[in-house]
């Protein structure tokens, strides 16, 4: 990998927007594309991933909420030679050790393909559904991190275990409870952010950031490359060292009334994050502001079809890539050219569910971004 003083680090007398402009001219063909899933039976987990290898998807993204991400990544990896991702887990509700077996075994399983994705859930989940500590989500997910890279190092025997942190203090590692070396790389580590201290953070000490879903070009040129540019710089590191996982609102279709269903599915999706007060920069950005007033004020009078109508077409276009299938694939490349590393597409297995035939057609897509 280049260091600091490489392609797409800050240069001597350099600029963070000098450095952003750099990886974004290399980092111009180089796209993996995935498929997103919440949670699934596990036999369903293993039929999802043969049909999206099928289909050409590199990977399936697999988020945490009612089943773990992990047991779904664990069945994936042995069904379908794809990436697996946890897209993401929550970092709290499992100590770091814990966390650290968990992803080194599923190193093992997949041969290599796991990427482990870490995020923070909000308070109210963390304190009343899993019971643990929320103070200082940004900090303590930082050092989390360091923490399980220390269990890692641990396992393969690099370094003996004595991580002294603020939130964890990890000591006691006899060689019955490591699980010890692996024949492939530590596993990856890739943080959700949204706002600018995050991004910098993730920058920092991660492998990767997976981005919100809520997201537009402007908000990925404007923050999300610059702030990462900023937090590699003060670790020395370069963005060329970081995977930028950025989902995507897809509304394919050669007719209008099936792209139609995707995007009034997608206005749903953005008015129902758009309402949370820590996104509401997100709409500013693109001119819409007062946007997540707006929603918070239907959301409180119980109008879920008021929070809907408030996100115009205007408005969403910025969120959502529509087209004809043979469409869809440039306008991804279009889109994330120069900025994501994985495209991860948000809704093809809430498709799947409904017609496990329908993953066959992002196969022209999966080429196109791929040939890109």
């Amino acid at each position: 990998m280049l260091g600091v003083h490489g392609a797409w680090g800050v240069r001597p007398g350099g600029s963070v927007v000098d450095a952003v402009a750099a990886w974004r001219l290399w980092f111009c063909g180089v796209m993996r594309f995935d498929l997103m899933t919440g949670g699934l039976p596990l036999t369903r987990m293993q039929d999802l991933a043969r049909d999206a290898h099928a289909a050409g998807f590199d990977g399936l993204v697999v988020t945490e909420a009612g089943r773990t991400a992990y047991l779904g990544c664990a069945v994936a990896s042995l069904a379908a030679p794809v990436d697996v991702l946890t897209g993401i887990a929550v970092a709290f509700a499992r100590s770091p050790m814990v966390t650290a077996a968990t992803a080194w075994e599923l190193a093992e399983a997949s041969g290599g393909r796991f990427r482990l994705g870490l995020g923070t859930q909000v308070r109210a989940h963390i304190e009343r559904r899993y019971g643990m500590c929320f103070d200082s989500p940004g900090p303590r997910l930082r050092e989390y991190v360091l923490a399980v890279r220390a269990c890692f190092a641990a396992f393969r025997g690099s370094a003996p275990l004595n991580f002294d942190g603020q939130y964890w203090k990890l000591s006691l590692l006899p060689p019955m409870w490591s699980p010890g070396p692996i024949a492939f790389p530590d596993p990856p580590i890739d943080v959700a952010a949204v706002n600018p201290w995050m991004l910098r953070m993730a920058g920092q000490v991660a492998d990767g950031v997976h981005v919100h879903p809520l997201n537009t070009p402007t908000y990925l040129r404007e923050m999300v490359l610059p702030c990462l540019a900023q937090g590699v710089a003060a670790a020395g590191r370069s963005l060329g060292e970081l995977e930028v996982i950025v989902p995507c609102f897809i509304a394919p279709g050669d007719s209008e009334e099936d792209r139609r269903q995707w995007w009034e599915l997608a206005r749903a999706q953005v008015a129902f994050y758009g309402s949370t007060p820590n996104y509401a920069f997100i709409f500013d950005q693109i001119g819409f502001d007062g946007t997540t007033a707006k929603l918070r004020e239907r959301q409180k009078a119980g109008d879920l079809a008021g929070m809907i109508s408030v996100i115009s077409d205007e408005c969403l276009a910025h969120f959502v890539v529509a087209g004809t299938w043979d469409e869809i694939g440039s306008a991804l490349v279009e889109r994330y050219r120069g900025v994501a590393t994985r495209v991860v597409d948000y809704f093809a297995a809430q498709a799947w569910a409904r017609d496990p035939g329908s993953l066959k057609r992002w196969a022209s897509v999966a080429d196109a971004v791929h040939a890109a």
